[in-house]
Formats: structure tokens, sequence, C-alpha cells
């Protein structure tokens, strides 16, 4: 399977989730990134607003935000950064996603010390197809990103092998929510 082909079968795998079942797995997800090692020594985190057909962040971003510094990406033409995450100030960006409005603080790359980073796919050594735009790609190569990189993922998008490309970003650790 191409990476278009792969991409179409996983967002109809995804939206074919039953609200229930993609609450409680979302809740398994993030439970467990929460239990991890590298959350529990960072200060900042970086978490994506979530797609429909994504692990829902919401709970995550409103609990995580009581206890660490939590950074949300905001995409800028063909670059992405990470700024303060406050509910207040959040607008409908790019894509239709959440992103912080225009008066949020910028955090500087080396400032995150785990990001969480969603995907159309993983393997368990932590290849991961995007959805194409490079976005993640781009941020994560730049010189001073040293966060730990969590990939998040239903566990159906957990496949063998991917097609990988050179300035593909592998993660650290995969979390599927099983």
């Amino acid at each position: 399977m191409d990476k278009v082909e792969l991409r179409a079968a996983m967002k109809a795998l995804n939206r074919a989730l039953p609200d229930e079942e993609r609450r409680a797995v979302s809740a398994r997800i993030f439970g467990a990134v929460a239990r991890s090692a590298e959350f529990a020594a960072a200060r900042c985190v970086g978490v994506f607003c979530a797609l429909p057909d994504e692990p829902d962040t919401a709970a995550a971003l409103s609990g995580w935000s009581r206890e660490k510094r939590i950074v949300v990406p905001r995409v800028e033409g063909d670059s992405m950064q990470f700024y303060d995450y406050d509910p207040a100030v959040m607008v409908r960006g790019a894509f239709g996603i959440a992103e912080p409005g225009p008066d949020a603080v910028l955090c500087p790359p080396g400032e995150i010390d785990l990001v969480v980073v969603p995907g159309v796919a993983f393997t368990p050594d932590g290849a991961r197809l995007g959805r194409g735009r490079g976005f993640y790609d781009r941020y994560l190569s730049q010189p001073g990103v040293r966060a730990f990189k969590a990939g998040v993922c239903y566990p159906h998008q957990l496949t063998d092998a991917l097609p990988a490309e050179p300035h593909d970003v592998a993660m650290d650790r995969i979390f599927c929510g099983r």
C-alpha cells in the first residue's frame, strides 16, 4: 500500500470508531503518556489539538495544563511553531484545527521536553506516517529541538512497516492505547 492509500484506509478506520470507543482509547493513550517517565520529568509538554479522526486531546490539555507548561502548535505558512496553551485565546486556524491566537506566547523549540505527535500510522520502532504536509518533520528537525518524541495513535494505526523517506523524523516511543 502506498502513502496515499494508507492515509485513506486509516482515515476511514479512524472515522468508523464509535464515539464511546474513541473516548476510551484516547483516555488510555494519554493516561499511558502521563504515567511515563518522560512525562514525569518534563516541565514543558507540546500537545497537538486533535482533528475529529485523531485521538482526542481535550482531557489531556485540560488536565495536564494544571501541572505542566503546555504548548500547542500553530501553523504559519509552511512552518509550525508551538505557543503557550491558553483556552481563552484559542481560535480556529489552519485546516480547521484549534490553535493559539495572535497574542499567544511563543515557546522556543529548546524549551519543550516532551512533544506528543499525531500520525496516520506508526511502526513499533517509531517510524511515522503523517498527513503529508511535513509540519512535524520540519519542526522536529530544527536545530535546538531536544524533546522526547511520543507518537500517539489508535491500535489499528500501528503497522509492521511504513514507506519512509530520509526527511521523516522517527518517534522515540509510540503510545497506542492497547
